[in-house]
């Protein structure tokens, strides 16, 4: 990773640590120089508008999630599982760090295309990557016609996403991710196959617990 990369990324990270616990993004790039010791030109010279400083965000965001659906591939042999512990991790770690649910305002089309090219084609490529994985791994637990099962399961998990964040709800609450699950089995359309029992939530939750705690 080269010095520009790795200041873009430290910058990156401070404007997460600004929007920790907030529901509206009202970050600026000028806020950045108190919360990142460097200098405003620097700052503008890696974001050029307000508009990639919000996509590059996103865009670090989608590329997170999608190294961690890479390594739900690996843990989870059952896609079905996988899909379902993958949201629950999602959830779990935004609650857990009051991450700002960049749900709340992405993707929208009008603000991607006000980025530079160089941000714009970061988050298009880390957006389009992890949904193809959502289309893809819920067309493995098995196809079911009618509906367009992954348009219902996506506006459903960031429907979802932003009401959990807006109640406040605790990221250990068991039963939360009981009925999160048992919706989207609904909405995938295999109200026949079961979901992962209490138990195997609560081992889910300790592991996830001692990961944190490491």
């Amino acid at each position: 990773m080269s010095s520009w990369e790795q200041r873009e990324a430290f910058l990156i990270n401070a404007a997460q640590r600004c929007l920790q616990g907030s529901k509206v993004f009202d970050l600026r790039r000028s806020h950045l120089v108190e919360a990142s010791q460097i200098s405003k030109g620097t700052i503008y010279n890696h974001f050029i508008t307000e508009a990639d400083l919000i996509v590059a965000i996103a865009s670090h965001d989608y590329g997170r999630w999608l190294e961690q659906a890479y390594q739900d591939d690996k843990d989870y042999a059952d896609p079905l599982k996988r899909f379902l512990f993958h949201h629950c991790t999602r959830l779990k770690d935004t609650l857990k760090h009051k991450r700002f649910v960049m749900d709340r305002i992405m993707p929208n089309e009008a603000l991607i295309q006000q980025a530079s090219t160089e941000h714009r084609q970061a988050f298009e490529a880390n957006f389009q990557a992890y949904s193809q994985w959502n289309r893809e791994t819920i067309a493995q637990v098995g196809s079911v016609f009618g509906f367009d099962r992954a348009e219902l399961v996506a506006n459903y998990l960031r429907g979802n996403m932003i009401n959990c964040d807006d109640a406040d709800k605790a990221s250990d609450d068991l039963q939360m991710y009981h009925q999160f699950c048992y919706a989207l089995m609904q909405l995938m359309g295999h109200s026949d196959k079961r979901i992962p029992s209490q138990a195997e939530f609560a081992v889910w939750l300790a592991e996830r617990q001692q990961q944190y705690a490491a």
